[in-house]
């Protein structure tokens, strides 16, 4: 059976979420600077969401798909965690 490049990419993401998701564990509490977290984030967004348009323009589809997942994951998360204020938009954030 002949894997297209897009299967393979697709198993690549899957076997480095897998691995990353063995690899965490959670980590023990402490204080953190509450701005530069968010701000972080923010930019991490940002950063992926350029990636995103960058794979478009170039045709490689799969990879901007990818980016977009982790831009918006990026706002999820910082939705969830409160370092964003998202007004309670359950439709664009996974917020409860």
């Amino acid at each position: 059976m002949e894997i297209t490049l897009s299967e393979q990419k697709l198993n690549k993401y899957f076997s480095v979420t897998e691995k990353a998701l063995i690899k965490v564990k959670i980590a023990p509490e402490k204080k953190i600077n509450w701005k530069y977290k968010a701000e972080d984030f923010l930019d991490m967004a940002q950063r992926y969401f350029s990636d995103a348009k960058h794979f478009k323009e170039n045709g490689d589809w799969i990879t901007a798909f990818a980016a977009l997942n982790y831009a918006h994951g990026w706002l999820d998360a910082g939705a969830r965690l409160g370092l964003f204020d998202v007004d309670h938009d359950d439709k664009l954030f996974v917020i409860e």
